[in-house]
């Protein structure tokens, strides 16, 4: 373990392409796809919304994440430092300490909403949603649970607690080590929930839903929905991806790195969707309930399907799997920083992040108990933390990213550098030079501007 922690105050690395690939995609792979992700499909048109989904992870998502992962490789430095390496002055280094802060603030909040997850978790371990016989039956024992200011306190702290565990062992042992065990263990999981849904009644129903587009049910609306999830879903504007970035070596391959991560990314989106909706339609539920899918609807089917019992197991196993990987690398970017430029040693700084970050929480674990009444805008604690990070702090620190790598540093800068780690994929396509320059320079920060405005409600 000492030797472990001398060599991390130098600068941490992943032991493995494979680690990294993992690490990357349990970052962003979280409730953003198993949550998040359905219920926007739902309530935009099924597979009309998936085709504008997939779109915008070309047009935005893929080379802003590109992007970030470049300004930590280059510079091998926390998101603070690596800003102001590339910018070269200390303006854009308090542009990189602004994404650390988004980071941890994410890291509190989505702790909180983790927390709610873990104990459902523990809920369908116990059988509580094997009697359910209506909505409103499902909806009562929510309502009971979230009004309960110990039981969301409590699994906020033991859902942070878990993540600090992870992260106090090091990049490789912790972070590395945990998602090659956590990443493959959420994809069995996710295989086997949805091949016993394709196997349930109505299955084809949801498949349609699916996969035939109805492209009459595409509004302008749709479209700026699903830049935002392409945006979000890949833990951009949050220092994680240039925090994990800083751990590559400098002759990695960063296309054929990145693009595995992205596929699977999506290939999680489209699997849950696939595995939610065809209980829902099973069920002859409605397929646009909203976030209300997870807490409400789903644990009412799994009180009526054969099986519900281990389905739900498994089911909410894979949520806090997933929320698991991701809380722990909103947190890292914070550990980096105060390693990197306070020579912090590990341990402390994972548990003075992770303190601070589980206080920073409690207000948000306590908004529908006793802070219920704490309201600003109309808005509890926890809806203005996510309305704060979401809204306006990601966006914000996703375009200054790209705006660094195509406008400071150059987009010819950024390309070249691609090329460089590389040499092969750009021979092979010779177009990702101008594709990548293209959206370094232009697609991306007017597209994240589209993003910024219509969070803020401005469309």
């Amino acid at each position: 373990m000492k030797s472990e922690t001398k060599s991390e105050t130098k600068r941490a690395t992943f032991g493995s392409k494979a680690g990294f690939i993992f690490a990357v995609a349990g970052s962003a792979v979280g409730l953003a796809n198993i949550w998040r992700f359905p219920f926007l499909v739902g309530q935009n048109g099924g597979s009309a919304f998936i085709i504008l989904y997939l779109l915008s992870l070309f047009a935005i998502g893929f080379p802003v994440f590109i992007a970030e992962l470049l300004i930590g490789k280059e510079t091998a430095s926390n998101p603070a430092t690596a800003f102001q390496k590339l910018g070269g002055s200390k303006k854009w280094g308090f542009a990189g300490k602004l994404t650390i802060v988004t980071g941890f603030i994410v890291s509190s909040f989505y702790s909180a909403v983790a927390g709610w997850i873990l104990g459902y978790f523990i809920e369908a371990l116990k059988g509580s949603f094997s009697n359910f016989s209506t909505t409103e039956h499902a909806v009562s024992h929510y309502e009971s649970l979230m009004s309960n200011p110990f039981w969301g306190l409590s699994f906020h702290f033991f859902f942070i607690a878990l993540c600090i565990a992870i992260l106090y062992l090091g990049v490789r042992n912790g972070i590395e080590k945990g998602n090659k065990i956590m990443m493959p263990l959420l994809f069995v999981v996710l295989i086997i929930l949805v091949v016993n849904g394709l196997l349930m009644p109505h299955a084809g129903k949801s498949l349609t839903f699916l996969f035939s587009p109805d492209f009459s049910l595409i509004t302008p609306s749709a479209v700026l929905i699903a830049l935002g999830q392409s945006f979000f879903t890949l833990s951009i504007g949050q220092g994680t991806l240039v925090t994990y970035g800083s751990y590559l070596g400098k002759k990695e391959n960063l296309v054929t790195t990145s693009l595995p991560i992205v596929l699977m990314d999506t290939f999680v989106s489209i699997l849950s969707a696939i595995a939610v909706f065809t209980i829902v339609f099973s069920l002859e539920m409605e397929p646009n309930s909203g976030p209300g899918l997870i807490f409400h609807t789903l644990p009412l089917a799994f009180s009526q399907i054969p099986g519900g019992y281990f389905l739900a197991i498994l089911f909410f196993l894979l949520v806090t799997l997933a929320a698991l990987t991701s809380e722990i690398s909103a947190l890292e970017p914070s550990i980096a920083y105060f390693i990197d430029v306070h020579g912090w040693k590990r341990s402390k700084a994972v548990l003075v992040c992770g303190f601070f970050a589980f206080l920073l929480g409690v207000p948000s674990a306590l908004s529908y108990s006793v802070l219920k009444e704490f309201t600003w805008f109309g808005l509890t604690f926890l809806d203005m933390m996510d309305f704060l990070a979401s809204a306006v702090l990601i966006p914000v620190g996703g375009f200054l990213a790209v705006l660094l790598v195509g406008w400071v540093w150059g987009a010819k800068n950024g390309v070249k550098a691609l090329v460089q780690s590389a040499p092969e994929s750009f021979a092979s396509f010779p177009a990702l030079k101008h594709y990548f320059w293209f959206c370094f320079k232009y697609g991306a920060p007017v597209l994240i501007l589209f993003v910024f405005f219509n969070a803020l409600g401005l469309f």
